[in-house]
């Protein structure tokens, strides 16, 4: 399970108002933005054709991961904030720590697909407190004076809930909605405590499910349990017979290793030969990544209907990576890949 340091946790339960908690809430876009380029990256990494089942579960938790950066940015906006998502420490240095060090002993990279990349990166990302149905080992760094990323959401729900209603001063045009890309009940405006509240809440249950169901309210398994059908090859399914009352016993999943481009880990920019086209062709994805999150900043200032471009702009990163990862980097011998760098000059 992702750990916080219990003295944000402390602080959030201290705030005495709105602007107390607004970088909390900016942390929380953070963080839930820097999964996303390592889902990408191991996204990317599957060849045409290859693995669909598993390249549409990765790209479920990408868009759903779009979604709680959403939640988050309109909570913010909401009570008087405003989100900041076009600067250069805004994407994390990979491989590092997530956002708020949150998980301190976990380094988030970029990389090739692979199972033990699912299982010891991308499970523990989304673990909730109580996983069930899989046998996994936990991270030897969790201690005391931490505390869970569920309860990091509690304290600002709970906050939320203490100061009222007359916190939400917002802007109206400053809500996102658009529901050609996501439902009116994931992604809705949030103008009180209860559609915080309501917002906050799906965070946690897509990523991690309740305590006793990891289904989300559409049946599909919470983020934890997806990746953990990629790991075992197989669906996760209702299962009478066992404790838990589920078990991975449903369709197949077949894994292709061979499906896999063999690409550069963690890569820089910098480290791709200076006047190489997988030099040129990194620092144009980075161009069109910057972009994409400038198109978020307007999307979040105030032109709601900006959306579209943002999303329209996930679609040519796409493009832009396909294009990379054909040329074979000269150090290393293996596939170029994007390095999900700031590009100050798209700014």
């Amino acid at each position: 399970m992702l750990e916080i340091r219990s003295d944000i946790i402390q602080s959030i339960r201290a705030a005495k108002e709105a602007a107390d908690i607004y970088k909390y809430l900016q942390g929380a876009i953070e963080l839930e933005h820097s999964t996303i380029p390592p889902y990408l990256e191991a996204l990317y990494s599957i060849k045409h054709d290859k693995n669909p089942i598993v390249a549409d579960l990765i790209r479920s938790v990408v868009i759903e991961e779009m979604l709680h950066m959403a939640i988050a940015a309109n909570v913010l906006n909401a009570i008087g904030g405003a989100p900041d998502m076009n600067k250069p420490d805004f994407i994390p240095n990979y491989p590092g720590h997530l956002p708020m060090n949150v998980h301190g002993g976990l380094l988030v990279g970029l990389a090739p697909l692979s199972k033990p990349l699912i299982h010891d990166v991308f499970m523990e990302i989304e673990m909730p407190e109580d996983p069930k149905n899989f046998p996994v080992k936990l991270m030897a760094f969790q201690q005391t004076g931490f505390a869970t990323i569920g309860l990091f959401y509690t304290a600002i729900t709970e906050k939320l809930k203490e100061l009222g209603d007359k916190i939400f001063v917002g802007k109206p045009s400053r809500q996102v909605v658009d529901n050609t890309w996501f439902p009116d009940d994931q992604l809705f405006p949030i103008r009180d405590v209860d559609s915080a509240v309501r917002g906050l809440a799906i965070i946690v249950r897509q990523g991690e499910g309740s305590s006793d169901d990891p289904l989300e309210p559409d049946g599909e398994p919470a983020h934890y349990y997806r990746f953990a059908e990629i790991y075992n090859g197989k669906r996760l399914m209702p299962d009478p017979t066992v404790e838990e009352k589920f078990s991975y016993s449903g369709a197949p999943i077949p894994f292709d290793a061979a499906g896999i481009w063999d690409l550069v880990t963690n890569p820089k920019v910098a480290n791709y030969r200076a006047g190489s086209t997988a030099r040129a062709y990194a620092a144009r994805f980075n161009g069109i990544y910057t972009n994409l999150l400038n198109s978020l900043q307007v999307t979040f200032d105030g032109e709601p209907r900006h959306l579209a471009k943002a999303i329209a702009g996930m679609y040519e990163l796409r493009l832009a990576a396909e294009a990379l990862i054909e040329i074979r980097d000269d150090a290393t011998g293996k596939q170029a890949a994007p390095t999900f760098e700031y590009a100050a000059e798209n700014a």
